[in-house]
């Protein structure tokens, strides 16, 4: 167990990192515009399941090694670069006036399996999302104790905190469905989604 002082420390030191935009806030506002609260759940499974992959690496010491080699870590990020610039390519063609639009009610049965797998990837290739492991982490658990159990506390309330932010920003979307609703306000919320996602990528890439 990590001491209650340094648990809450680290939740301070990560609580900006969580509040800065990024590809899992701009996912959850597509997909809860384009489906409603059902599709926020598998949004915040897949980036809380990354963050657990991310501190998993960490104590595996796999981590430690793409972050000490620049080749592997160069190689991770233009991984993680191009799969945002793919998916917000992606996002700004669904938006397109031309697209047919969806039934209302008809079943997508792989859907939720869709959204979560894109949340995992947006989390899990986003080599920054491991440095939170790789720097800040080592600073709250002590060496003289079991890494792993240290760890898994740090990672399990990094997961609440920004579930319960993914999820205040769901009801803060929610809030204004009727005019998330109209045609005009989803392709413009769409295309600001793959702004995002695209501008994450090329960060990523050139950083």
């Amino acid at each position: 167990m990590v001491h209650p002082v340094g648990l809450a420390g680290f939740l301070v030191a990560v609580l900006p990192l969580i509040a800065t935009p990024g590809a899992s806030l701009a996912l959850l506002v597509q997909h809860v515009t384009d489906g409603g609260r059902r599709r926020a759940l598998p949004v915040v499974l897949g980036t809380v399941t990354g963050l657990y992959v991310h501190a998993a690496l960490a104590v595996a010491g796999l981590s430690a090694l793409v972050m000490h080699s620049s080749v592997a870590f160069a190689a991770v990020r233009l991984v993680g670069a191009v799969y945002l610039i793919g998916l917000g390519l992606w996002t700004w063609r669904s938006a397109s006036p031309h697209a047919a639009p969806a039934p209302r009610r008809r079943p997508r049965p792989r859907g939720t399996d869709s959204v979560y797998a894109q949340a995992l990837l947006a989390n899990v290739l986003n080599p920054k999302a491991a440095s939170v492991y790789l720097t800040l982490v080592p600073q709250f658990v002590e060496p003289d104790r079991p890494l792993g159990g240290q760890i898994l506390t740090l990672a399990t309330a990094h997961a609440l905190l920004i579930a319960l932010w993914l999820t205040a920003w769901t009801f803060l979307v929610l809030r204004a469905s009727h005019a998330l609703r109209t045609p005009r306000f989803r392709r413009t919320a769409i295309r600001t989604t793959s702004a995002v996602l695209i501008a994450l990528g090329i960060r990523s890439a050139v950083a």
